[in-house]
């Protein structure tokens, strides 16, 4: 967790002063926010009463209009998105898959939102590993879209990645994918256009695929799919999106409302003592989960593509977005147990931390007795040889130096001048991951247009979509992400490539005790982060930032892997 205090309260008090002098002063822009007032279908974005906001921003509004789906279109005319359905498949089966407006009622408010098949989350996709899947997808939103099988080591023209695999998939047309699912474990799916919209809005789903081996995981009683995720509303609904490029380009925008499942109040009933398999993956635009089962003991399974050399005892499941943990627990105490998100948040005008409990489901545990066998099991830990067995090659490259380094950082223009003060300012101090928004209005106002989240290659200086890496399958490529602290605003950053699989070898040179494969892992400000990635899928292939906002605003490039495939 982050640590509780921060730079002395004298340095940043003064600091902050000062930007409220100046922003006091800073009547050209005053003058211009009373004119816009909240124009263009904004409304002010929603803050914690600790916050204040700053003199100069008050009525001011993103440079880019704002956007939500089906505007002056009645709800009531959209149809009522219903819980997601489990669709079991096989080799070579089809499934239709609708792109389309749904209506929900979320936090008491009626809302327009996307879905999939009319579901939310999408159908949950259950196939046994090794199958190829048919997908036929048919577009009914006014955006274009396209799905991107994430964490799936597929065929590279299936990948969903609009520009480099496939045109996007315009209204009033479909699209056909083949999605062959190589490794087992949790995987999910959604779109990879406008992420900061579609992707809010309620296109996502997930995808188990289950190995033969029925001794996969230990035992269980039973599994239970979470969906973490966050919507930002306000007291009449849902806040507008950016219509041309993203708003809160800085952190990501943030949700006020926590939802599992697409539910604002998710529950489960257990019996006293049942083992319940938790599958976790988190589809929030920016927000970093701390997950934490109260008092019940948890244990780390697997991760996005496969599983742990050995299971592991936890107190908390950090999970970034894109990120996916499998997890048993065991509920041993009648009554409720609250699953959280358990941070510290941060309050970036007074330089401090203070703790944050945000429920995300409540267990309710009875006093009817689980199978005591299963219950009993679960206190060993599990070592598995053949994972072990399979990392065996690839132990000689674990501590060599790396091939290519990355740095993320950012460049900024344009920004209102309070802004710009202000995050001077906090540069006095910063947390290595950010929890929460802890500048609602400045964040928000910061939109695409001013904003580039930059990965830039070390050896050669170049940027984004100027990086230009070229391999042969069968390489093992060594890659270090250095996060800047140094930057205007430092942020944590979700580090994902398409269409290959890596093991996090080290953080700050600490070398990982406890291997698994991964295809998103997170940098916290400050850090670097070793990455062998296994190149054994040869197409053009993303590497970008998985913060939604962070990947509009540049911070992706693009790679070629050349050969034939040969996927392990």
């Amino acid at each position: 967790m982050t640590p509780s205090t921060s730079v002395p309260m004298t340095r940043v008090a003064e600091a902050w002063l000062a930007v409220l002098m100046i922003t006091a002063l800073a009547s050209p822009l005053h003058a211009q926010s009373e004119m816009l007032g909240m124009a263009g279908g904004w409304r002010i974005v929603p803050m914690d009463p600790n916050m204040i906001m700053l003199p100069g921003l008050a009525g001011v509004v993103p440079v880019v209009g704002a956007f939500t789906p089906a505007t002056g279109i009645d709800p009531a005319s959209f149809p009522e998105a219903e819980p997601f359905q489990v669709v079991e498949m096989t080799d070579g089966d089809t499934l239709d898959i609708q792109v389309s407006i749904v209506r929900r009622n979320l936090n008491g408010h009626e809302v327009v939102m996307f879905g999939y098949n009319g579901q939310y989350p999408g159908p949950l996709i259950r196939a046994p590993q090794n199958a190829t899947l048919v997908v036929r997808v048919r577009n009914d939103i006014e955006l274009p879209t396209t799905i991107h099988w994430h964490g799936v080591r597929l065929d590279n023209q299936f990948d969903g990645v609009p520009e480099v695999t496939q045109e996007a998939i315009q209204r009033g047309e479909s699209f056909v994918y083949e999605v062959h699912v190589p490794d087992a474990g949790m995987f999910w799916y959604h779109p990879h256009v406008r992420e900061d919209v579609q992707q809010d809005l309620g296109l996502f789903g997930n995808l188990l695929v289950t190995s033969p081996n029925p001794d996969y995981y230990g035992p269980a009683h039973r599994e239970e799919i979470l969906i973490l995720d966050d919507i930002l509303m306000d007291e009449q609904g849902a806040l507008p999106w950016g219509a041309s490029s993203p708003t809160h380009a800085l952190m990501g925008r943030f949700g006020n409302v926590m939802m599992v499942n697409g539910d604002t109040d998710h529950r489960l009933s257990v019996k006293q003592g049942e083992v319940v398999r938790f599958y976790l993956t988190n589809v929030a635009n920016s927000r970093t989960f701390n997950v934490t089962f109260g008092e019940a003991r948890v244990k780390l399974i697997a991760s996005d593509v496969g599983r742990f050399e050995r299971e592991d005892w936890v107190g908390s499941v950090v999970i970034a977005p894109a990120e996916r943990y499998v997890v048993d627990v065991r509920f041993e105490e009648p009554g409720n147990t609250v699953i959280a998100n358990t941070i510290q948040a941060i309050n970036h005008f007074r330089g401090e931390f203070y703790p944050r409990v945000d429920t995300l489901s409540i267990v309710t545990v009875s006093d009817e007795p689980a199978n005591p066998e299963i219950s009993n099991s679960f206190g060993t830990l599990r070592a598995y040889d053949e994972v072990a067995a399979e990392l065996e090659p690839y132990r000689p490259h674990l501590n060599r130096e790396p091939d290519y380094e990355l740095e993320a950082t950012l460049r900024v223009q344009d920004l209102p001048l309070p802004i710009v003060l202000s995050l001077e300012a906090d540069t006095l101090f910063f947390p290595p991951m950010e929890w929460n928004d802890a500048m609602p209005v400045m964040n928000w106002l910061s939109t695409g247009d001013q904003v580039t989240w930059i990965l830039k290659d070390q050896e050669t200086g170049a940027e984004n979509g100027d990086i230009d890496w070229n391999f042969q399958v069968g390489d093992l490529v060594k890659i270090r992400v250095f996060n800047s602290p140094d930057s205007f605003h430092p942020m944590n950053h979700p580090i994902h490539i398409h269409g290959q699989r890596f093991l996090v070898t080290s953080m700050d040179g600490a070398e990982n005790q406890n291997l698994v494969w991964k295809d998103t892992a997170i940098v916290p400000v400050g850090s670097s982060m070793d990455l062998l990635v296994e190149m054994s899928n040869p197409g053009e292939w993303m590497l970008h930032c998985h913060i939604a906002e962070h990947l509009n605003a540049g911070m992706m490039f693009s790679f070629t892997v050349e050969g034939q495939r040969t996927l392990h």
